[in-house]
């Protein structure tokens, strides 16, 4: 049953991501439309919710003619023409057909034609691919000759113009000055970086923004020689397509966004690699309604007054994370890590980089997928979750699992859980940080529980409605104001009866967000029990980890 103060909640916020989840039926009107209707949303006491369109026309609802709920994500033949263009856009914007995946591609992806394509574009979006493509690639070149020193000619085929000539008409066309004129205009106001071996953008966000938070969370997490942490800063080796290099993220709370540093290598791939790092750090959220919504909570008031700018970390890479999450499964955060720079070092190959933290880069599905359970169980990984390991590799890399922001969470969930030794604790973890899913909850989470007053999960489930649908964000301020962040995450009904523990004192919701923020930045959050007897529990594979 759908919870219609969280409902109204995502109505009010028109975030494309609750499209197809529900339906809104306004009885003043008699239509029923989708969440992302473009009309002025109608007063919470005439708002009536549906899972699905067959329901609200069953309660005798007529669908709206401007957003067109037979268009709605999962209820079309071709899963809707809207989504269809919300997602090319996305991909756009993201660099993934810069990456090498033409129009042909995508349109078979959603089953249809490229010709099909580019009509489901120009009616939904007013303009063609190409002139979409066109003008994504106009606003990247602005920004490198704003900002940077690199060469025209770079930054014409960095943009995704296939010649100098093509990028000097359309720059020309659009913006009625050669590339030149803006470059030197910008010289005269903007400090411009010397591009050497090395070129830096900036990537804006919406304020507040807790860096540091962000950071403790990743540094905790970091795949050794893939990743690096310091105080201030978060490097890692990139491989985007044939494209190899590393990248260095600050942050310039004074422009309010954060400061890449990349190498020249990459410049080719940008659109892709900024898209990674938006998602990684959660730079297009809304603080200001996420924020509004949690302080409403008595549970979580104090801690969102002292961390307004709270995010949920994304992933650079979705495989990468889903295979550092399965490794996780039972152990510590800590114990997880270590594993994880085992496995970076069987599998992924060697890169050099200026700095002595950064060897490797993140291994490959095709490389996994033909690796044997012995190969991964060797670096000592139990058995069961090596095969975990293998078939998630195996169905990623025949494209059975894809794991993309904007898809459907729900299918995203149910197609990881029919993996073997994937639950559903797991499975949203997953959704929570690789396809951005805001409302992900795994309820399973001892650390949640804890935080809660040791409650049940059920009594967990029944809490968090109240925090729809931002319960990503939610459970972020439960994990970083966990009570005791050093204890085992197992649930009652799956510690081994054998182990002795001390009793430990009830914490009460009020009492758990004292002393928020007082971690250093190698200090990892909750982590998991020391004790990795196997017990059969639906619990089990549930707890906390990276």
């Amino acid at each position: 049953m759908i919870n219609s103060h969280a409902a109204y909640r995502a109505l009010t916020s028109r975030d494309p991501r609750f499209d197809g989840i529900f339906f809104v039926g306004v009885a003043s009107t008699g239509v029923y439309c989708r969440p992302i209707c473009p009309v002025k949303t109608p007063l919470q006491k005439n708002c009536r919710f549906f899972e699905s369109a067959f329901a609200a026309e069953k309660a005798s609802f007529r669908p709206c003619l401007r957003c067109r709920p037979e268009l709605a994500p999962g209820h079309a033949p071709i899963d809707n023409s809207n989504r269809v263009a919300h997602l090319i856009t996305r991909r756009i914007d993201e660099g993934l057909i810069d990456e090498g995946a033409g129009l042909e591609e995508i349109a078979t992806e959603f089953g249809i034609s490229s010709r099909q394509l580019r009509r489901i574009v120009q009616k939904e979006l007013g303009v063609s691919p190409i002139e979409l493509m066109q003008t994504r690639r106009l606003l990247l070149a602005k920004q490198l000759l704003t900002e940077t020193k690199l060469p025209v000619t770079e930054i014409a085929f960095a943009s995704g113009f296939s010649s100098l000539r093509r990028f000097n008409d359309a720059f020309g066309r659009q913006y009625r000055m050669p590339p030149t004129h803006l470059r030197n205009r910008a010289a005269e106001h903007h400090e411009m970086i010397d591009a050497g071996r090395t070129s830096t953008l900036r990537l804006s966000y919406r304020p507040p923004y807790d860096w540091q938070e962000i950071l403790k969370f990743l540094d905790a997490r970091m795949i050794r020689d893939v990743e690096f942490v310091t105080a201030d800063s978060y490097a890692r080796t990139v491989r985007l397509g044939k494209r190899t290099g590393w990248i260095r993220v600050t942050h310039a709370p004074e422009k309010g966004g954060l400061v890449v540093e990349f190498t020249r290598t990459l410049v080719p791939v940008l659109p892709a690699l900024l898209g990674r790092l938006r998602n990684l750090f959660d730079l297009t959220a809304r603080p200001d309604l996420i924020a509004a919504h949690l302080m409403k909570d008595k549970l979580l008031k104090k801690s969102v007054t002292k961390n307004p700018g709270l995010r949920v970390p994304g992933a650079f890479d979705g495989f990468e994370m889903a295979i550092r999450a399965i490794l996780g499964q039972q152990i510590t955060v800590k114990a997880a890590t270590t594993i994880a720079g085992r496995f970076a070092e069987a599998f992924g190959e060697k890169i050099r980089t200026p700095f002595p933290e950064l060897t490797r880069l993140s291994p490959l599905a095709a490389r996994i997928a033909k690796a044997s359970v012995r190969d991964i169980a060797k670096l000592g990984i139990v058995g069961t979750r090596a095969a975990s390991i293998l078939a998630f590799a195996r169905a990623f890399q025949a494209g059975s699992l894809k794991l993309d922001t904007g898809t459907n969470p729900e299918a995203d969930i149910a197609a990881l859980t029919a993996l073997p030794g994937i639950g559903q604790w797991t499975a949203h973890y997953i959704a929570m940080r690789v396809s951005r899913w805001p409302d992900a909850f795994p309820k399973e989470d001892v650390a949640v529980r804890n935080s809660l007053g040791r409650v049940s999960t059920k009594q967990a489930e029944e809490i968090s409605q109240a925090w729809r649908p931002w319960r990503s964000y939610a459970v972020m301020h439960l994990w970083k104001n966990s009570p005791n962040p050093s204890r085992g995450n197992q649930s009652a009904s799956s510690r081994a009866p054998q182990v002795q523990r001390a009793p430990q004192p009830v914490q009460m919701p009020a009492a758990l967000l004292r002393g928020c923020g007082q971690r250093r930045l190698a200090t990892p959050g909750p982590a998991q029990s020391e004790t990795t007897c196997r017990v059969q529990s639906s619990y089990t594979e549930r707890l906390w980890r990276g």
